[in-house]
């Protein structure tokens, strides 16, 4: 299949996630009025739907290897759908909660289907590059879905997001059934058991996966803390309406969308490496600009070092994630997944603890955005580097 016939279909599975995280993020205020819960609990059905996309991937990953890309990805689309349906009729947050848990073992399925097509068609590099590309279609969501969740929250209730969701799946799924094609390579390496230590063991062993995965991980928190506690911070603390709400959240998103277009003339100019170091510096500058505004209680003080963590998050993104899958060709599904179960669980996990602290929403950034720090200084030692480094470094 051509890269460009192949692009478009790779974007159209990767927007299940964000969209399923963006898009009524500005209901819920009213979600959380309507189930008679703090708007810290309604906060938490990002947060599961994150966690489930994690360990989903330990089982679909494996799927993928076995079975092929495109059924796990049209199964996927299938969960994703009818969990959709069930959160729109949820009648208590527990129900909504246990349908936004079997929604990310839908999307996970189809991110993980995704990705490892592109580990099946390209290299390192390449890779790298296609990670750009669809990281620039994911960053998209953030900055329409917001408003056309509000619109549809103001017009047909908060409901209708999740209805949405499932008009979506019924449409994109049907797409890709009928023009997804088979990318799996035969001499894909597939096990008896479907999840076993001894198939992730080799992969966890290995210092390029293991750095990028976890550098990845952090840089995946400190977005999902942004995304989960914005509308707390920007709408419950500093008053902002809906429609600023939005305002805010879609400045970021476009920031985001220039970033990820532009990271991939970065990581063909530049490198993985001089990428990737570009990135932290980014994240670091971000956690050190928010900890001097802890202190100013306006928008700006708050989104402006998100706008540069957003940078660094586009550089990473792409650049760990094509080093960190490049040496498991013959098994990219299950490294996939495992990267998957990293990034999402692993974050998931840190925001988590980090709400549990005495501690406000920014303050919880800046202690994420500042722990690239010892990171930095790790991977710039020379020992390290010589163990994390490719030949298409």
């Amino acid at each position: 299949m051509q890269s460009k016939t192949l692009l478009p279909l790779l974007i159209l599975m990767v927007i299940f996630s964000p969209l399923a995280i963006d898009i009524f993020l500005p209901a819920l205020p009213v979600m959380a009025k309507e189930f008679s819960v703090s708007l810290t609990q309604m906060q938490a059905s990002i947060t599961v739907f994150i966690l489930s996309m994690g360990f989903g991937q330990i089982l679909s990953g494996p799927l993928a290897d076995r079975y092929g890309r495109r059924p796990v990805a049209i199964g996927g689309i299938l969960i994703y759908g009818v969990a959709a349906i069930l959160a729109a009729m949820a009648t208590n947050v527990e129900l909504l909660l246990l349908s936004r848990l079997a929604q990310g073992l839908g999307a996970c399925a189809i991110v993980v289907a995704a990705f490892a097509c592109v580990r099946d068609k390209y290299n390192a590099l390449q890779s790298g590059a296609m990670y750009s590309y669809l990281n620039s279609a994911i960053c998209c969501i953030p900055a329409l879905a917001p408003l056309l969740g509000s619109l549809l929250t103001e017009k047909f209730g908060w409901r209708s997001n999740f209805e949405f969701m499932a008009i979506y799946a019924a449409v994109a799924g049907a797409i890709i059934i009928f023009s997804l094609k088979e990318s799996r390579p035969q001499d894909t390496v597939q096990h008896k058991k479907l999840v076993t230590v001894a198939r992730y063991f080799p992969i966890l062993k290995h210092p390029v996966f293991i750095f990028h995965a976890l550098l990845v991980m952090l840089a995946m928190a400190i977005i999902l803390a942004y995304v989960s506690s914005s509308p707390a911070w920007l709408m419950a603390r500093l008053g902002l309406s809906q429609a600023e709400f939005v305002f805010w959240f879609s400045i970021n998103a476009a920031l985001n969308i220039v970033a990820c277009v532009i990271a991939p003339k970065c990581l063909t100019k530049w490198g993985a490496r001089a990428t990737i170091g570009a990135g932290m510096l980014m994240l670091i500058l971000a956690g050190l600009l928010m900890l001097a505004l802890l202190g100013v209680n306006e928008p700006l003080g708050f989104m402006l070092p998100v706008m540069i963590s957003s940078l660094g998050f586009s550089l990473l993104m792409g650049a760990c994630s094509g080093q960190a899958l490049a040496p498991f060709g013959d098994k990219a599904g299950t490294a996939s997944a495992l990267l998957g179960f990293i990034q999402m669980s692993g974050a998931a996990v840190i925001v988590g603890l980090l709400q549990m602290l005495p501690i406000n929403e920014a303050e919880q950034l800046t202690v994420l955005m500042l722990c690239t720090l010892p990171v930095y200084i790790l991977w710039k030692l020379p020992v390290v580097k010589k163990r994390i480094t490719l030949d298409a470094y």
